[in-house]
């Protein structure tokens, strides 16, 4: 098994091509990239600051060397406590995503223990994502449930 590893500025325009690969699975939306190009700056900046509440795992692509086979991102947020989790640190968890040359190895799995283990360092007591049938057993597996989501958004 290849190493996971916290992902660094220098990863940046590989975090967003795999980003787009799990976007693309989700919404077969194309392979746009004038937003990717407009975030890399961003995405840079996050990685170079630990202190950003945001932590991207990864592992190298074992056949293209500068490439990424696999990415798991999450962030820490602020909620007001409550019975469970009195300090309100809730994670969340998205862009999961595997080059497809690269699946069935574990890769995703491994990201994601590495992830959940940095949200236990963060005192995080609950996270949340967002689940494609296709990856729900993998997270089932980790001991994550379905739950009612009364969840609206408002597009600004």
């Amino acid at each position: 098994m290849s190493v996971v590893r916290r992902a660094v500025p220098e990863d940046a325009a590989e975090l967003l091509r795999l980003r787009q690969v799990m976007l693309d699975s989700v919404h077969s939306a194309g392979s746009a990239t004038q937003w990717q190009v407009d975030s890399l700056p961003t995405v840079r900046r996050r990685l170079a600051d630990p202190g950003t509440g945001f932590a991207a795992f990864v592992i190298d692509h074992p056949e293209r060397p500068g490439a990424l086979a696999a990415l798991v991102a999450g962030t820490v947020e602020y909620r007001i406590g409550r019975e469970g989790n009195p300090h309100g640190r809730v994670g969340h968890v998205f862009s999961v995503a595997t080059d497809p040359d690269a699946r069935r190895r574990g890769y995703a799995r491994a990201c994601m223990e590495r992830l959940l283990d940095w949200f236990r360092e963060q005192d995080v007591r609950h996270v949340d994502l967002n689940a494609s049938a296709e990856a729900e057993p993998l997270y089932a597996s980790l001991g994550f449930v379905r739950k009612p989501d009364p969840s609206m958004r408002l597009q600004l």
